[in-house]
């Protein structure tokens, strides 16, 4: 077996998804979380200048969507077909977009930036949400409801709405109450044994 060296920040952010990952295929790794403070000395040795990176025997995969698109593919959390695998990528996609509409409320709300938090909330986050998490909503209604947004099985998309959900929640309570097929693929994706397990042992970080 490979060995896997998990290279991010102390936080759940864009690496949280692969380190669930992990822990689903009960596949060793380490958890490498680097100080902000260390970063700067740190960023001209990965491929890209960010994080995460991941090292597979020491050869590095930069972008956290594709290192988690990676280890999905690795350890079958990808979808059954190329059919939903393709549905997998393009829900990923979609929080990527949704994610970069949400950015400059959540550089305000998480008091990287000042601004006009209320404002950007109402003109940005809202939105935002009404605009993608309708979409998501209309994926898992049309997935039936199973707790899944593709397919009958596991895949690395639900793990990533999933955790984007209790980040986003932090910041805007209770947004997604009205969209119940979303919300009950988090309820399924806490509840898996593993995850709990993880969740509650896991280093406690605002993001």
């Amino acid at each position: 077996m490979p060995s896997y060296k998990l290279n991010y920040f102390d936080a759940r952010g864009l690496g949280e998804v692969s380190r669930q990952i992990f822990i689903l295929s009960g596949t060793p790794y380490e958890d490498n979380r680097i100080p902000r403070d260390q970063w700067p000395a740190l960023k001209d040795k990965t491929p890209f200048g960010t994080l995460p990176v991941l090292e597979v025997d020491g050869k590095q995969i930069p972008q956290s969507l594709a290192i988690a698109r990676y280890l999905a593919k690795e350890f079958g959390f990808y979808g059954k077909t190329p059919f939903e695998a393709a549905w997998v990528d393009a829900l990923a996609d979609q929080v990527k977009d949704f994610l970069a509409e949400m950015r400059p409320y959540f550089a305000v709300a998480m008091g990287m930036v000042e601004g006009d938090k209320e404002k950007l909330k109402a003109e940005v986050a809202l939105p935002a949400i009404e605009k993608h998490f309708g979409l998501l909503e209309k994926a898992a209604k049309n997935n039936g409801n199973n707790g899944h947004f593709v397919g009958s099985s596991l895949t690395f998309v639900d793990l990533l709405i999933a955790d984007f959900i209790n980040s986003v929640e932090g910041l805007v309570p209770g947004f997604t109450a009205p969209y119940p097929a979303v919300s009950a693929v988090k309820t399924k994706i806490d509840n898996l044994p593993k995850i709990k397990e993880w969740i509650e042992k896991r280093p406690k970080t605002v993001t």
